[in-house]
């Protein structure tokens, strides 16, 4: 059996790895320089997500998009499950046990690639008119757009479920929704924002927009801030990066890498890896705008380039002390295995759904 037709490979976008391998390596090469138990666990977690980007990537799923709802739906009463049964950690409940081992999962994390996919479900199967999509069909979408954000908004996560929320709205947004409907939403935010702000906030998550408005930056903020500036324009030796090797960056591996990165590269090194970053996001919008036709790809590309640039931009801005600290990781780059491995699916699903759009053209049947 001929498992892989040469046009899969013709229509494999290899400037996808050109872009993000680069990531990849200066992640692993810092945590190295700091950790060398952290960069060994980050070392299965790569070998973990080559296995899970071939599987994604052969996965036939074009020919089972019916399955998309099952999947979405699974992941919700995961996120139910969270509410009754969830483990947690530094007061948020957002992991579930996995019996009979020590591991947990962060259903939150892992139902990106199945949001997404929803939505471009959604939207292929119902494409909008040419005005865009009226009241009642805003509605429907935005009602599988919704249930998620409440749900980890809920655990309390409002950095993700923020993240979600607007990674929807911006695919619908793209996508085309009547102009009326986005000024009503307008008008609604604008309104209902001090009541969100007094009875929905969490007390933590309020002393964090406190801290942010202040004249002092929070510890944490200040001390990255400090890594940044002494990084000057070239950055330092791992040895000299004392911000980090003294231990008096918080987290430096993971929410707070950022400032790592800058107090070892500088300003010059600063340029390089946004540049990474803007070459990631401006390949996914020309995938966008190259497939306007194929609401499938149209949707995901939308929908990974808006979740890479929200959590880059967020935690870039919250390192340097212009949003508030939340848990958002910097993508592809902050230690950890559930944010590395769900980015990896995503790539993946959006390379399946690039490699197989002919799939009814490929002869998997033809023997050698």
């Amino acid at each position: 059996m001929k498992f892989l037709d040469k046009r899969i490979i013709a229509h494999f976008d290899f400037l996808i790895l050109l872009f993000v391998l680069p990531l990849i390596y200066l992640s692993y090469h810092l945590i190295s320089g700091t950790n060398e138990i952290l960069a060994h666990k980050q070392l299965i977690y790569f070998s973990l997500s080559i296995g899970i980007f071939i599987f994604l990537f052969f996965m036939p799923i074009r020919r089972y998009l019916r399955m998309i709802p099952f999947f979405y739906w699974l992941f919700i009463i995961l996120l139910l499950m969270v509410e009754f049964f969830g483990t947690s950690k530094l007061g948020a409940t957002r992991w579930l046990a996995i019996p009979f081992t020590n591991f947990t999962i962060q259903p939150s994390e892992f139902i990106k690639p199945a949001f997404i996919l929803m939505l471009g479900y959604l939207i292929h199967n119902n494409p909008p008119p040419q005005e865009g999509y009226n009241f009642k069909q805003f509605l429907v979408l935005s009602f599988y757009i919704l249930l998620p954000f409440i749900l980890i908004a809920k655990e309390p996560d409002l950095g993700t479920a923020l993240v979600l929320l607007l990674v929807g709205y911006g695919i619908l947004f793209v996508v085309g929704v009547h102009w009326k409907i986005w000024v009503s939403i307008l008008v609604v935010i604008a309104v209902s924002s001090p009541l969100v702000y007094t009875y929905l906030i969490k007390d933590y998550q309020k002393k964090r927009i406190a801290d942010f408005i202040s004249e002092e930056p929070s510890y944490h903020v200040h001390q990255s801030i400090i890594a940044i500036g002494s990084g000057g324009m070239t950055g330092k030796e791992s040895k000299e990066a004392t911000q980090t090797q003294l231990k008096f960056l918080p987290i430096a591996t993971s929410d707070f890498i950022f400032a790592y990165y800058v107090e070892r590269y500088g300003f010059v090194g600063t340029i390089g890896l946004l540049l990474l970053y803007l070459l990631i996001i401006i390949h996914l919008l020309y995938l966008n705008y190259y497939f306007k036709d194929d609401y499938l790809i149209n949707t995901f590309a939308t929908g990974l380039g808006l979740l890479i640039f929200l959590n880059m931009s967020v935690n870039i801005l919250m390192v340097i002390g212009f949003a508030p600290v939340v848990g958002l990781p910097l993508p592809m780059f902050s230690y950890g295995g559930s944010s590395f491995m769900v980015f990896v699916a995503l790539f993946a699903i959006l390379e399946n759904l690039m490699a197989f759009r002919f799939m009814n053209m490929y002869d998997f049947n033809r023997r050698l």
